[in-house]
């Protein structure tokens, strides 16, 4: 029989902030927080920390000599952590695993040694082990003075879920009884967001809403890159404390038929919405807090997928990428926040430009999806 997995704490660092009331202010506010910024040689719009959020990385990044050669990814997941840890009461003589993961790890250090080698033909002494992408989590660790296992990995942008997922098994196997899991990425760099705009998935950033991610009738991929982390803390058994449990959780790979495509249903949602839910009937699922990057591909199989699982009485259906842009590898955990307020709030928290969506029932159950390139799916259900 499964053992119940508590979330006993969130934290997160991105567009919206850092200070919890003011993250959940900003989820309950109809404008988006995305904006302009010079990339390289063009201006384009992202989802760039809030200054204070930026504040605190700057004072974290000179508060020790150590860090002020790493790249944003590890100093956000070092931001984040500390907090999560703080808040789930953990200390000094717990044991717990932790595994960060990020879909591009430290692209700006990466782009930054390499310019400087293609230049001078000679590569920085700090370049491997600051460019490594095990490094985010072996800083955690360092960072909190913990003695548990450690993982990093990229699963591209499923990497914060399948973190999630990976601390279940831990717990599930009795091999540890605390799991610190996330994601943490710093894409906005000139190599990435080219990158992006070679695909053509990239936003223009015309309108008011620069990407219209769960506008099922849009004409063109608005997909809007984000910085951030987020993590949460899981353990195991049902805690007084607990935000919410884990009710179930699935996962999916399809064949490959192109390196940054899915099936034109998701065959891999269908299938991991359907092992995340087991028992569970379909009906009970309140809200799906979708991937939905905001391209016209990627919402709409999603949605083919929704319909597939549920039928014709869908649950109400959201997502954060037009509020913050897409985090990459962190974007499933900033889905998991957004799920634990509106199951605090008994509220359904939507997308202002979308269909319009009425909440008719609690909230009791959310379901949070998150793919990567190639249908890597994880689907995790969430109840109070």
């Amino acid at each position: 029989m499964l053992k119940t997995i508590s979330i006993t704490a969130i934290a997160s660092l991105s567009p919206l902030g850092f200070e919890p009331d003011a993250i959940r202010r900003h989820y309950q506010d109809d404008r988006h927080f995305l904006s302009e910024k010079n990339i390289g040689s063009q201006v384009v719009p992202v989802g760039a920390l809030s200054a204070e959020a930026r504040e605190k990385i700057i004072e974290l990044r000179h508060s020790d000599p150590k860090y002020k050669s790493l790249d944003d990814t590890v100093l956000y997941a070092i931001a984040v952590s500390r907090d999560a840890v703080q808040k789930a009461g953990w200390n000094a003589s717990d044991i717990f695993g932790i595994n960060i993961g990020s879909s591009r790890g430290a692209t700006a250090l990466f782009e930054k040694h390499f310019t400087e080698y293609l230049e001078t033909g000679k590569s920085s002494v700090l370049a491997s082990p600051a460019t490594t992408l095990g490094n985010i989590s072996s800083w955690v660790a360092h960072d909190l003075q913990s003695t548990g296992p450690e993982v990093s990995h990229s699963i591209t942008c499923s990497t914060a879920l399948h973190a999630l997922l990976n601390g279940y098994a831990w717990l599930q196997s009795g091999l540890a009884d605390k799991f610190l899991v996330g994601g943490s990425e710093a894409p906005l760099t000139p190599f990435t967001i080219a990158q992006m705009q070679a695909m053509k998935i990239y936003a223009k950033g015309h309108g008011d809403f620069p990407c219209r991610a769960l506008d099922l009738e849009k004409r063109q991929n608005t997909m809007v890159l984000g910085e951030g982390a987020a993590v949460c803390c899981l353990e195991a058994g049902k805690k007084d404390h607990a935000l919410a449990t884990i009710a179930g959780i699935g996962y999916a790979t399809e064949l490959l038929e192109h390196s940054v495509s899915i099936s034109a249903e998701a065959d891999c949602f269908q299938k991991s919405m359907n092992m995340a839910l087991g028992e569970i009937h379909p009906e009970d699922i309140a809200v799906i807090v979708m991937h939905a990057p905001g391209t016209i591909k990627g919402d709409l199989t999603e949605y083919k997928a929704i319909q597939k699982v549920f039928g014709d009485r869908l649950p109400l259906l959201t997502t954060t990428k037009w509020k913050t842009g897409h985090t990459f590898g962190a974007s499933g955990m900033f889905g998991v926040e957004l799920a634990l307020v509106m199951l605090a709030l008994d509220a359904f928290i939507g997308v202002p430009f979308a269909k319009a969506q009425v909440q008719t029932r609690p909230i009791k159950k959310v379901m949070v999806n998150a793919v990567g390139f190639g249908g890597n799916a994880v689907s995790v259900v969430l109840e109070k």
